[in-house]
């Protein structure tokens, strides 16, 4: 655990910075410092600081799938041509054929998990710091001794304490009274509940809306089916094992990711989706809406009086002469 400490001190440092400093800000505005709402609302801070700071990696994230699904016909035209061609050279070739494809793509299939990657070091530098003050020591930096007290006194709803972890309810050499077990049983089972289906949301708006027709015939998206049913069990019976406070950051990136997922799809869909062609709808909409304004405003405004052509004033030499004429 020592050597993972080591690795992890200079993310501990920057989340002991974070939670202290919003839970500073929140005491500073009246709220209790030891109450569960008050470290709810920091690690939301942390969740929404986080999220920001990768924007920019969901956006790359987002043109990586892009090619992706553009090169999923090419890409399985390379496993037809070496179906059932099980010897090393076959193997090879398809491998080469494959490297060279992602990379005049510029894209490869481990870069849709990027964002998630780049979580996983905060997560866990996450664990360690609530686990830390749970166990009423300081941390690395500004999670001072009294932060760790308060702490480990915060309970949601004031019965589920943060620190407390569902598998630890159940073990018989629980420390918590019957009431707080139930609370924190109850608590617990509602955010894994959460965590799930926030997951299992967002992975099905993807496969159902935003996919391309190529796609839906691609092997990849017989794997993404798999994990849509998949990473929710890993939430259900993981959860059990963290602190209830890791599950408020878990829980509240999940609604991040679908907020932000429902945002691309809709705004940004992949050509020829299901999304894309919703798109195209709403946007005809407008402009047809727009259009039958126009068209009303033309007809109301009224047409300008036909003034003709200007009479020139005519002197007198030029009226005489004209008489003359006559």
């Amino acid at each position: 655990m020592e050597f993972f400490d080591t690795i992890l001190w200079p993310i501990r440092w920057v989340i002991e910075a974070v939670l202290a400093g919003s839970h500073a800000v929140l005491e500073t505005f009246g709220m209790d410092p030891s109450s569960g709402t008050a470290w709810f609302l920091s690690i939301t801070v942390l969740v929404l600081l986080v999220r920001a700071a990768l924007i920019p990696v969901f956006v790359r994230q987002i043109k990586s799938q892009r090619r992706m699904m553009e090169i999923a016909p090419d890409l399985k035209k390379i496993q037809d041509k070496y179906k059932g061609k099980k010897d090393q050279f076959s193997r090879e070739a398809m491998s080469r054929e494959t490297m060279a494809l992602y990379s005049k793509a510029g894209t490869n299939p481990f870069s849709s998990c990027l964002p998630l990657l780049l979580q996983m070091p905060i997560f866990f530098g996450l664990f360690r710091v609530l686990s830390t003050a749970a166990e009423g020591r300081a941390g690395v930096s500004f999670m001072t001794q009294d932060l760790a007290d308060q702490f480990g006194q915060a309970a949601l709803f004031s019965v589920a304490p943060l620190k407390a972890t569902m598998i630890a309810a159940f073990g018989e050499n629980s420390a918590y009274t019957s009431g707080e077990t139930l609370g924190i049983i109850i608590t617990a089972g509602v955010m894994v509940v959460l965590m799930s289906a926030s997951q299992f949301v967002t992975q099905l708006q993807i496969m159902s809306k935003n996919q391309s027709p190529a796609m839906l015939e691609s092997p990849m998206y017989r794997q993404q089916r798999i994990l849509l049913y998949m990473l929710p069990l890993v939430f259900l019976f993981s959860g059990v094992y963290f602190p209830l406070g890791v599950m408020v950051y878990w829980l509240v990136s999940n609604f991040w990711t679908m907020g932000q997922q429902f945002i691309v799809i809709r705004n940004m869909p992949t050509p020829g989706s299901q999304a894309d062609q919703a798109r195209e709808a709403r946007l005809a909409k407008k402009r047809e809406r727009k259009g039958i304004v126009l068209i009303e405003d033309d007809e109301e405004a009224e047409p300008e009086p036909d003034k003709g052509q200007r009479q020139q004033p005519t002197g007198k030499n030029r009226a005489k002469k004209k008489k003359k004429r006559k």
